[in-house]
């Protein structure tokens, strides 16, 4: 999707722009599939929110500030928005990104999030983290899956909007700003990953794309994403395998390999440590929960053919 909108705009030479397809809604929240085509060469976008956002990055990455800090988001991330403050998102070092936002109005915000302690982030986005792998491989497939099932939407998005609450107000997760040269060459990385993450990655070979030493690369990568570049490629490919088993009938071998596993014990470590279950195991709770969500729309829909 992203891709396509890229090229679309290289075609036909327009101006970077926004688009968003809203996915489900209900009373208080809704969730879209939101794409930016905007590059180095746009402005940046400024908007000021009325509800509270929560948007998960699903490709592409940019730069973004709100009143509490500014960090560079890449997929995998949480870009946190608190419901009347404005916001600015840009794409200095590359064009593009796919977010899932989920909006939320303020009462019910604090309503869904009454135990985590704050109905406000002190945080402007969260790193890639693991508590949160479940919850993106999840939104991911569905995206993938055109799943609108209003319940399933809704129970994804409650249970995000507590656990980033939580996280986001339990720790800072940055020690400080990072400099806009740091980020172009972080930008320049994650931008390779996301395009080959079956591929063997080296410390040395992706500091050499970021043009500095092996340590200080280290260094960077980690302030500026939150991860070290080993968590973060791991991470990756963890989510792209958690939602091809959702989306797809392949053996878990073949998605290993498919998403650059040597070999299927590795996987199942891995995968396990991620999701604290197995691939099958997930798999087989994602196919029940699915089901259970289907039900009051099958159920729904039977009833309006009786009426007929």
């Amino acid at each position: 999707m992203l891709e396509r909108a890229l090229k679309r705009r290289a075609v036909e030479g327009t101006p970077g722009g926004t688009a968003a397809r809203v996915l489900a809604r209900g009373t208080g929240w809704s969730v879209a599939d939101v794409v930016c085509t905007s590059g180095p060469g746009d402005r940046r976008f400024e908007e000021q929110r009325r509800n509270v956002c929560i948007a998960m990055v699903a490709a592409g990455s940019f730069q973004y500030r709100s009143h509490a800090g500014r960090a560079l988001l890449a997929p995998g991330s949480l870009m946190l928005g608190n419901a009347g403050h404005a916001f600015e998102c840009g794409h200095a070092h590359a064009a593009g990104d796919r977010c899932i936002s989920f909006s939320y109005t303020p009462e019910y915000f604090e309503r869904v999030t009454a135990d985590a302690g704050t109905a406000e982030f002190r945080v402007a986005a969260l790193p890639p983290m693991r508590a949160m792998s479940p919850a993106i491989a999840r939104a991911c497939a569905r995206l993938a899956g055109g799943d609108a099932n209003e319940l399933a939407w809704e129970e994804l998005g409650v249970r995000l909007a507590v656990d980033a609450a939580q996280l986001a107000n339990g720790e800072s997760w940055r020690s400080g700003e990072s400099l806009p040269s740091a980020e172009a060459r972080v930008t320049r990385v994650v931008r390779m990953v996301e395009e080959r993450p079956d591929e063997e990655h080296s410390l040395v070979g992706l500091a050499e794309q970021a043009r500095l030493s092996p340590y200080h690369f280290l260094r960077t990568f980690q302030h500026v994403v939150g991860l070290t570049p080993h968590q973060y490629v791991l991470r990756m490919r963890l989510r792209r395998a958690a939602a091809r088993l959702i989306e797809e009938p392949l053996r878990v071998l073949d998605v290993a390999f498919d998403c650059g596993f040597g070999d299927v014990s590795n996987f199942n470590r891995s995968f396990r440590a991620e999701f604290g279950v197995s691939p099958r195991a997930f798999r087989k709770a994602e196919a029940r929960s699915n089901e259970r969500n289907r039900q009051p729309v099958d159920q729904v829909r039977r009833a309006r053919r009786r009426s007929q």
